[in-house]
């Protein structure tokens, strides 16, 4: 009989459709590294939905997805550097038709281009520019020309780097993923050339209350007291839920943090915000950590999933022991609720989504990047598995030593 995969059929199903929706660009490899499987285990899966698609039909809201991507990709290929995309006007920043451009280099560029005509020395008299000034200027012509130079490429790995990122980079993390390739670059100036050249990450946008507390269920000690941070991996998690809109209706988000590394240890995605999806969250991180989690806290907010006879029997089958906040204290669950704004600044940035597939593609999408590849400020600017690993690499030395 066959083993039964560690991999639940939700996350199975939004990982091939992750690799669907990449076309060809990515591959199993490139793909595989962000879900955190093997690239042949998702190449089989792949490959299983393929022949069950043969045999059933593609389904029509899969292709309609698939359609707006390639059309979303189009457009983005189709937009030049500068402008905003979808827009004709130049983006807000270019510095197309931007005053003050009459500064002394104008002038001396204008002496240089008539020196022949007038002669340099009246040139400088009628324009009150120091003629000193002037040959010095000719003379680090080749110097800021390099400079320049090195000023464009370092904008264009920028501009690479922001793009990557889907827009959502700003100063900092842009910063550290330059000095993670290996520049010896200021921030300052990263800052000033983002903002010279109109690039900018995400910003937040309002959130709605999804916190509906059970008055009547059994009170539940606060073991975290706002301290989010933790000297080990698996001694403290945080969970919560959050909600998406699409169309009409809402896509409910529940995930498990580990507060240590920050890594998104479990999460679900339903239509519904009952107790199982709070449930099916934590199991995921259950399993993503072996299935030994004995003792390990787990927070959360006093919501009525969290405090359900039936969350609290799955807590005590895994030796999980529970904590909560205060009603009605987003500061009691602070990095959670931090967590949730950043997925959403980055993946519903002017956008409302139209079908479930498309809103489940997008989180799933943005929460493998996360782990994987997203660098965090409260990480020293690692991503969460990059952490873990240099983690679990110390742990290793210390008991070698």
């Amino acid at each position: 009989m066959a083993r039964p995969s560690k991999y639940s059929a939700e996350f199975r199903s939004d990982a091939i459709a992750l690799w669907r929706a990449s076309a060809g660009r990515r591959t199993f490899k490139d793909v595989a590294a962000d879900l955190n499987v093997n690239p042949e285990t998702l190449r089989t899966w792949v490959r299983d939905a393929d022949g069950r698609s043969a045999s059933a039909g593609a389904s029509q809201d899969t292709e309609a997805e698939l359609a707006r991507l390639r059309e979303e990709n189009a457009r983005l290929a189709r937009a030049e550097k500068g402008m905003a995309v979808g827009a004709g006007d130049p983006a807000s920043g270019s510095g197309v038709f931007r005053p003050g451009d009459e500064v002394k280099t104008a002038a001396w560029d204008f002496v240089s281009a008539h020196a022949e005509m007038f002669g340099i020395k009246r040139k400088c008299r009628v324009l009150e520019v120091s003629r000193s000034g002037y040959y010095q200027w000719i003379a680090g012509a080749e110097a800021r020309a390099g400079r320049q130079f090195e000023e464009d490429a370092l904008v264009e790995e920028i501009r690479e780097i922001h793009a990557e990122h889907r827009g959502n980079y700003g100063v900092l993390r842009v910063h550290a993923e330059l000095r993670g390739f290996g520049h010896s670059v200021n921030r300052k100036r990263v800052a000033r050339l983002m903002r010279k050249h109109g690039i900018a990450g995400r910003h937040l946008r309002k959130k709605k209350r999804t916190t509906i507390p059970d008055r009547l269920a059994p009170p539940v000690a606060d073991l975290v007291q706002r301290d989010f941070t933790a000297s080990t991996l698996d001694e403290k998690w945080c969970g919560d839920i959050t909600y998406v809109q699409v169309g009409a209706a809402w896509l409910y988000v529940a995930c498990v943090i580990d507060i240590r590394s920050r890594r998104v240890l479990g999460w679900s995605m339903a239509p519904h915000m009952r107790a199982e999806l709070v449930i099916d969250a934590l199991q995921a991180a259950v399993v993503t950590r072996g299935g030994d989690v004995t003792g390990v806290i787990f927070h959360a907010d006093r919501g009525s999933q969290y405090t359900s006879a039936a969350f609290a029997q799955v807590c005590d089958l895994h030796g999980i022991r529970r904590s909560m906040g205060r009603v009605g204290s987003s500061y009691d669950n602070a990095l959670a609720e931090s967590f949730w704004q950043g997925m959403k600044r980055e993946t519903m940035h002017q956008r409302v989504f139209v079908t479930m597939s498309q809103a489940r593609l997008e989180i799933f999408r943005w929460l493998t990047y996360y782990n994987a590849r997203r660098r965090h400020s409260a990480l020293s600017y690692l991503s969460p598995m990059e952490f873990e690993q240099h983690h679990h690499k110390k742990a290793k030395l210390s008991l070698a030593a």
